[in-house]
């Protein structure tokens, strides 16, 4: 357990990137600037006619877009290689069930970016049914122009509506993305060339690098319109995104994107944990799964969704799966502070298991 609009046709013709002006001039005489065409507008935001009647929406941040609940995550089965045949039906398919906010990244489905290509194969004719996002983990800006170039071509589009900061996690990730020649310039000069719509953050390590992140882009003058992160039942327990993170990101008016919701399955009842011998590359001791998790996915949902976030992206490994995270959110109502204190207490004792992502030796390369 882990976590298709019509096309709008590449601009052909080269516009005159010089326009922009001033330091921005330089930094855009790159091969790989020029090959991201700008647009001269964007068209209206995608939408989905099924969304209304198929579960409830909220507001996503400031940016003027209603998303569902539930929204598709691009890895489970949409990041697992050559593997059409299984994930564009899920992605067709939660199309055709109102859904109307679709996650993906570039480093999704590893060096050949199955995601991406996944989701760009349904985009070929349906790209105005849904908000694509995307992200870049690179921390320069070149590198994050070369991603979003292959994002474009791979996902069928000429614009992305949020591209993000794919996993910052320490320090020296915010310090690298806002340094001279960081991402956060290619970020920028993206979304003034009307390439990408909005822009976003990422995190599911420690919340303190995304709380420093998110201050930095306001202090600049481009604020982040959304934050996609952890947030589970265990979350509570070890190095908490909602104790701090959380009420700056409701603060700020931000878009919020939960993640991680069932843990890939470690909070869920049921579960089995993988051998030990294939956990210990990945993560430290303390975080290996010994034991199933002690929940159902509709509590796993519900938990979440009864926080003030947007959506939770969940991806999925197969169509019945899908279908089962859409029925939970049409029938989603939120939860009483005391199901809440419920639920953390019942994930206390697979907290480490659930929140193994925190736990990654980012020490190491």
């Amino acid at each position: 357990m882990s976590e298709k609009n019509s096309a709008t046709p590449r601009n052909k013709g080269r516009r005159d990137f010089l326009k922009i002006g001033g330091a921005a001039t330089a930094a855009l005489l790159t091969p790989s600037a020029f090959a991201v065409t700008p647009n001269k507008s964007l068209p209206s935001l995608p939408a989905n006619p099924r969304t209304p009647a198929a579960m409830p929406t909220r507001n996503l941040g400031k940016t003027g877009y209603k998303v569902g609940i539930f929204s598709l995550g691009g890895q489970a089965a949409l990041e697992k290689p050559d593997n059409f045949d299984l994930a564009v039906p899920i992605i067709e398919r939660a199309l055709d069930l109102g859904v109307n906010y679709i996650d993906t990244s570039s480093i999704y489905g590893g060096p050949s970016r199955w995601s991406e290509q996944y989701v760009g194969r349904v985009m070929k004719t349906r790209r105005n049914e849904a908000f694509i996002a995307t992200k870049t983990k690179e921390r320069t800006r070149d590198g994050s122009m070369r991603m979003i170039e292959r994002s474009l071509q791979l996902l069928n589009t000429d614009h992305v509506d949020l591209w993000q900061l794919h996993d910052v996690g320490l320090p020296q990730d915010v310090d690298a993305i806002f340094a001279k020649g960081g991402a956060m310039e290619a970020l920028v000069e993206m979304q003034q060339q009307k390439v990408v719509r909005y822009l976003g953050v990422t995190g599911h390590y420690r919340p303190d690098s995304l709380i420093d992140a998110i201050q930095r882009a306001a202090v600049e003058g481009h604020p982040f319109d959304t934050i996609l992160m952890a947030l589970n039942a265990a979350d509570p327990h070890i190095y908490s995104f909602t104790d701090k993170l959380l009420p700056l990101a409701v603060e700020r008016q931000m878009g919020i994107i939960g993640m991680k919701v069932p843990a890939r399955g470690r909070l869920l009842a049921g579960w089995t944990p993988p051998p030990v011998e294939q956990q210990h590359h990945m993560w430290e001791g303390s975080a290996i799964a010994t034991r199933t998790g002690v929940m159902k996915m509709r509590d796993a949902m519900q938990y979440t969704l009864s926080h003030p976030v947007s959506t939770v992206i969940i991806g999925c490994d197969n169509v019945q799966q899908l279908e089962e995270n859409v029925q939970i959110a049409r029938e989603f109502t939120p939860l009483s502070e005391t199901q809440i204190a419920t639920l953390k207490d019942m994930a206390a004792p697979v907290a480490k298991q659930s929140l193994f992502f925190r736990f990654t030796d980012r020490t190491k390369g």
